[in-house]
């Protein structure tokens, strides 16, 4: 009897270990977002916005707890047509900033903004446009809904010594690059992105639940098409992952260096060094990069602005011996680690689930479309 009482005492205190409420500590209210230049989830269906105008990280409760009951479809033609319905707006003045999608109940979300400003070129992203100050949802792969952030649960932590407001360089004003990409990993919100340091390109870990110090580390990276050493442009898109063992950032900068960063070397006050493994051409930002595995391998898959769809095998990426130090040779070729290539330029990449990614894509025809892709494709 005595055992029995023993191992019911243990399965319940393992119990409430697992179900510790990570947003214990939150307080409730409405959080003054400013500018929703970065989405990411993590558990229990915690929504992080990273706001590069406020250099502030949120995160935000979205009790958006139910499992579906079966397999969800997406298939939204119209994307810009049909948020312009919802909030009353020109098709032409909507701009989708970020999207994500709760693992838990697999509805996505929206970073929107409307009323898009001119000045729309090669080389502006939507937050160099405008700030997304709307979140919508989208529930069960098609019924859209804006979500309120009234009264909500919520936390909040300030990143530090961000980038002047009124800095600007040839791309514009460079506040919206306070804070270039978000991902949670490991009990940890990661965020790349411009500081005021001399060297402003700067990669930050949050502990999380927010009661830590954020720690801040300057990069620098060889990139070589421009067959130099760079310290002021920001990481556009990057993922936490083991290679060989050990905890890595896996990033990618304009134009388009590959890079990988010992997790180790990001300590506080640090200048760190990444190692550029691939060059992958001229004119053009990554955006998103998702990982997902396929017959018991690991892949990468990156979007970009002006370039197809990029698939990278981890394993090519953590036995690669390429350490690009001088100019390549090709400045609008390909060195370094071999990717393949698939015939679609993306806006927008997520995660959507082990076996499938969510896509935002541009028809010939000029609709933008949502699409949910098995991973058996690429």
């Amino acid at each position: 009897m005595k055992k029995i009482i023993y191992l019911a005492v243990l399965l319940l205190a393992n119990i409430a270990t697992y179900a510790t409420d990570l947003t214990e500590n939150f307080v409730t209210g409405t959080p003054r977002i400013t500018a929703m230049s970065q989405l990411a989830f993590g558990p229990q269906g915690i929504l992080f916005v990273g706001d590069s105008k406020s250099s502030q990280v949120f995160a935000i409760a979205t009790n958006d707890l139910e499992k579906p009951a079966g397999e969800i479809k997406v298939s939204i033609r119209d994307l810009e047509g049909k948020i312009a319905a919802m909030l009353g707006a020109k098709k032409e003045d909507v701009l989708v900033h970020d999207i994500v999608v709760n693992p838990i109940s697999k509805n996505i979300y929206m970073a929107v903004s409307r009323g898009r400003t001119k000045g729309d070129s090669f080389w502006k992203l939507p937050n160099d446009l405008e700030d997304a100050t709307i979140l919508l949802r989208i529930k069960n792969g098609k019924d859209f809904e804006e979500v309120s952030l009234k009264n909500v649960k919520y936390s909040q932590i300030s990143i530090p010594n961000p980038v002047d407001k009124g800095k600007k360089n040839w791309r514009g004003n460079l506040r919206a690059d306070v804070i270039t990409d978000l991902a949670y990993a490991n009990g940890t919100v990661y965020v790349a992105g411009l500081s005021n340091e001399e060297f402003a390109s700067t990669f930050r870990r949050v502990p999380f639940p927010f009661k830590g110090k954020v720690t801040s580390s300057t990069l620098e990276i060889y990139h070589g098409a421009h067959g130099k050493y760079e310290t002021k442009s920001p990481i556009r898109a990057f993922v936490p992952y083991k290679l060989n063992g050990k905890d890595h950032i896996l990033a990618a900068y304009l134009c388009t260096p590959l890079v990988t960063i010992p997790e180790d070397k990001l300590k506080e006050g640090k200048h760190v060094r990444g190692k550029t493994i691939a060059e992958l051409g001229m004119g053009n930002m990554p955006l998103d990069m998702v990982v997902y595995t396929r017959e018991g391998k690991d892949y990468v898959l990156m979007a970009n602005t002006t370039r197809n769809v990029m698939k990278f095998a981890i394993d090519d990426i953590a036995s690669t011996k390429a350490n690009i130090t001088t100019r390549t040779k090709v400045r609008n070729g390909a060195e370094g680690v071999k990717y393949v290539s698939f015939p679609r330029v993306l806006q927008q990449l997520a995660k959507f689930d082990d076996k499938s990614v969510l896509m935002v894509t541009r028809f010939p025809n000029g609709s933008l479309t949502m699409l949910k892709m098995s991973t058996k494709w690429f």
